[in-house]
C-alpha cells in the first residue's frame, strides 16, 4: 500500500538562521569541496525518492554561469498548506532548517539526507534558487533570494507528470570559488548509478560551445559491474565477482566481492548512498563473515593442514575489491560529514548475509575458492616474512650506535610539530639544500636514485630497499600491531611536515610518483592527518639589468616576457631554466623553495580514495594497457621541455 505523503508528512525542528553566517558548519567548507556538496544535497533528495521506489529518472544541468538544475520525476514535494506553519508545504521545505520528510518514519523508510539540512541550506547560500513541483495535475512555483521567498507559491500551470525541479545560482559572496568541475560531478553521479541499479542519472554541461549530449550514468546490475569498474585495471583472480543481495533482510544488504592478483585491501562503503569514507559497523560485520567464513572453509578442505604460517584478517583481505552498501532505518553516523557508521546491530546483519551468501558460493565454486585459498596462504607467508624484514629494520636501528641514517642532516629542534623533513632527489640537490636550510627546525634527508615500485611488490621486499628503508629510519615510524600488520604506529614521528623536493624533470616527476605510491600504499595515515608535502620551486629565473624574477609556470614566465619586452629592449633578457635543484645556488634554493615566508608548498590531500586507488593502478601497476590508455587520453596536456 502506497503511504501519503502530504504537508503532515513535513515536521519542522528548527529554523535556518545560522546557515549564511557560518556555512562550513553545515556543509564542510566554502571551497570547491563545499560549492558541489550544494549539488549533492539537491540530489540526494531525489535519491530518496528513488529509495522509496517514486522515481526513474534524475537530470543534472550545468548552465553557463554555473547554476545548477536538478530535475526528477519523483511525487514532487508537497504544496498543500501545512498543519502547524499554515503556509505552503514546499516553503517550510525550502526556508526552515531540519524540515524534511526524513524524520517521518512512514514517508521514507530509509534516506540519504538524514538530518534534514539539505535543500533549505542551499536555498540559504544560494544568491537565486527556483523551486518548481509538478504534482496533482497542476505545477506549482517559488522564488527564493538567499534564502528568504521573493513571493508565496504560486500555481503557474497544468500538469500531466510528477516530479521537482530546482534551480539554484551559488551566492559568489559566500564561496570562495564559483565554477563546477565536470569530472568530479560526473564520477559522483556514475557511482551514484552503480548504486540504484536502474536509476537513469543524466549530466549536461551548457558551457560547452558544441552540441554534445548529456552523459547518461545507468547500471541495471548495480554493484557486481561497480567492483569490476573499481578492479578494470588490475589482473582478475576470479572470474566474475561474488553478488550478495539480501534486500528483504530486517537490514538489507548488498555486498559485490572481487579478488585480484594485487597486494592492496580496496574496500568501497556506503549507508543509504551516502559515501562512509571512514567505514563503521558495516564494515566490520564484512571483514568478519570473511575472514570467519574463508578460514572455516579452508579448514574444512584441509588446506591449512600443512601451511606453517598463523593466517589472520589481513590475509584474507589481500588483493580483495569490495563494495558494501546498506539500507539502514535510522542511521547513527559520526557528524553531520557522516563519514562512519555507529549502528551496533548492522554489525551482525552485515556478517550474517555475508556468511551465508559466500559459503554457498564456495561450496559451488570449488576451483574459484581454491585460488582465493592459495592467495590467502601467499599472502600469510609474505606477512610474515615483512614482519622479519621490519624487524630487522627496527632492531637494526635500537642496537646501531646512530640509528639515523648517516646521510640525513637532522635539524636540532626536537618538537615534532616544528620539524621537517625535505626529501631531496640525489646528493647534489641534498648538499645544495644542507647549505640553505634553516638547521634549526629544517632537515634533508638526499635520496639515490629512484626508490622502488612498491605498487609491483611485496610487502617483504619494500624494507629490503636501502631508500625506503632510510626513509622510514628518518621519520622514526613503525609498523605493526598485535591485531593489523599493517598498522602505522605515529607516536614516534620525529617530523610533522614531510616535504618531497624533487627536480623539475622527467625524472623528478616520476621519483616523485615512486614516492607518493609508496605513501599512500604503506603510510597513508601521514596523508590523512596532513603531514604530506610537495615542494613547487620556480622553473625559470628571468635577469634583466639589476632586475630578477622567479616563474614558477609557463604562464608567469610568458606574462613577464610581455611586460619587459614592452617597456625595456627584450635582448636584454637572460632566461634561465631550472631543470634541477643542484643548479640553484643555496641563497637561491632557501629564497624560492625552502623559506616558509614565500615558498610554495602543495599539501597532499586524498580527495576520492576510489579515484587515487585506481590512478595508482594504472600508473603504477602491472598492467599496461590501461597505463598506455590513460597517457593517450591525457597527452594533450603535457609539455615538451626540451
Amino acid at each position: 500500500m502506497q503511504q501519503q505523503y502530504s504537508a503532515e508528512s513535513i515536521q519542522i525542528l528548527e529554523g535556518l538562521e545560522a546557515v549564511r553566517k557560518r556555512p562550513a558548519m553545515y556543509i564542510g567548507d566554502v571551497g570547491e569541496k563545499g560549492l558541489h556538496h550544494l549539488v549533492w544535497e539537491v540530489v540526494d533528495n531525489s535519491i530518496d525518492e528513488a529509495l522509496a521506489g517514486f522515481c526513474s529518472e534524475i537530470h543534472i544541468t550545468i548552465h553557463k554561469n554555473n547554476a545548477i538544475t536538478v530535475e526528477d520525476n519523483g511525487r514532487g514535494i508537497p504544496t498543500d498548506l501545512h498543519p502547524k506553519e499554515k503556509r505552503s508545504a514546499l516553503e517550510v521545505v525550502m526556508t526552515v532548517l531540519h524540515a524534511g520528510g526524513k524524520f517521518d518514519k512512514d514517508t521514507y523508510k530509509v534516506s540519504g539526507g538524514l538530518h534534514g539540512v539539505g535543500v533549505s541550506c542551499v536555498n540559504a547560500l544560494s544568491k537565486q534558487m527556483t523551486a518548481t513541483v509538478h504534482r496533482n495535475g497542476f505545477v506549482y512555483e517559488q522564488t527564493y533570494t538567499k534564502g528568504v521567498p521573493c513571493d508565496s507559491v504560486k500555481k503557474i500551470g497544468k500538469s500531466k507528470k510528477t516530479g521537482t525541479i530546482i534551480h539554484f545560482l551559488p551566492d559568489d559572496s559566500i564561496f570562495s570559488t564559483h565554477v563546477y568541475t565536470y569530472t568530479i560531478l560526473s564520477k559522483r553521479l556514475q557511482d551514484l548509478a552503480y548504486l540504484n541499479a536502474g536509476l537513469r542519472l543524466t549530466l549536461k554541461d551548457l558551457r560547452t560551445d558544441d552540441d554534445t549530449p548529456p552523459e547518461i550514468f545507468y547500471s541495471q546490475e548495480g554493484l557486481p559491474a561497480f567492483v569490476k569498474h573499481l578492479d578494470r585495471k588490475k589482473i582478475a583472480l576470479i572470474p566474475k565477482p561474488i553478488d550478495i543481495d539480501h534486500p528483504q533482510h530486517s537490514t538489507p544488504v548488498q555486498v559485490a566481492i572481487h579478488y585480484n592478483t594485487g597486494y592492496a585491501e580496496n574496500i568501497v562503503s556506503y549507508v543509504n548512498n551516502i559515501h562512509t569514507v571512514e567505514g563503521g559497523t558495516h564494515v566490520a560485520g564484512f571483514r568478519r563473515a570473511i575472514t570467519r567464513t574463508l578460514k572455516s572453509y579452508a579448514e574444512k578442505q584441509g588446506f591449512l593442514d600443512k601451511s606453517k604460517v598463523d593466517i589472520n584478517g589481513d590475509d584474507f583481505r589481500e588483493g580483495l575489491t569490495a563494495v558494501i552498501a546498506v539500507k539502514v532505518a535510522e542511521p547513527q553516523f559520526e557528524g553531520q560529514t557522516k563519514t562512519k557508521l555507529g549502528n551496533s546491530d548492522v554489525l551482525g546483519a552485515v556478517d550474517y548475509c555475508v556468511k551465508s551468501t559466500l559459503q554457498d558460493y564456495l561450496e559451488e565454486n570449488p576451483k574459484e575458492a581454491k585460488q582465493i585459498i592459495a592467495k590467502v596462504l601467499l599472502a600469510a607467508q609474505a606477512r610474515m616474512a615483512a614482519r622479519k624484514a621490519r624487524e630487522m629494520v627496527q632492531r637494526k636501528n635500537v642496537l646501531s650506535s646512530s640509528a639515523l641514517p648517516g646521510k640525513l642532516a637532522d635539524c636540532s629542534e626536537k618538537n615534532p610539530a616544528l620539524c621537517e623533513l625535505f626529501l631531496v632527489e640525489g646528493d647534489s640537490a641534498g648538499g645544495t639544500a644542507k647549505q640553505g636550510r634553516n638547521r634549526k627546525y629544517q632537515a634533508i634527508l638526499p635520496l639515490k636514485g629512484k626508490i622502488l615500485n612498491v605498487e609491483k611488490t611485496q610487502e617483504y621486499k619494500i624494507y629490503e630497499n636501502e631508500e625506503i628503508k632510510n626513509m622510514i629510519t628518518a621519520l622514526g615510524i613503525s609498523f605493526g600491531t598485535t591485531t593489523d600488520s599493517k598498522v602505522m604506529n605515529l607516536e614516534k614521528l620525529r617530523y610533522h611536515k614531510i616535504v618531497i623536493m624533487t627536480d623539475a624533470d622527467v625524472d623528478g616527476s616520476h621519483i616523485r610518483t615512486l614516492m607518493l605510491t609508496f605513501f599512500y600504499r604503506y603510510a597513508k595515515a601521514l596523508i590523512e592527518k596532513g603531514y604530506l608535502y610537495i615542494a613547487l620551486p620556480p622553473l625559470y629565473l628571468l635577469k634583466q639589468g639589476k632586475k630578477e624574477k622567479y616563474c614558477w609556470n609557463e604562464n608567469e614566465r610568458e606574462m613577464l616576457l610581455s611586460q619587459w619586452s614592452i617597456s625595456t629592449d627584450k635582448n636584454n633578457i637572460h632566461l634561465q631554466r631550472y631543470k634541477g635543484l643542484g643548479e640553484m645556488n643555496a641563497d637561491q634554493l632557501w629564497s624560492t623553495t625552502m623559506n616558509p615566508d614565500v615558498r610554495n608548498l602543495k599539501q597532499v590531500s586524498i580527495a576520492s580514495a576510489i579515484e587515487a586507488d585506481q590512478l595508482f593502478s594504472i600508473l603504477m601497476g602491472e598492467e599496461v594497457a590501461p597505463r598506455k590508455k590513460f597517457i593517450e587520453k591525457n597527452a594533450s596536456y603535457a609539455r615538451l621541455d626540451i
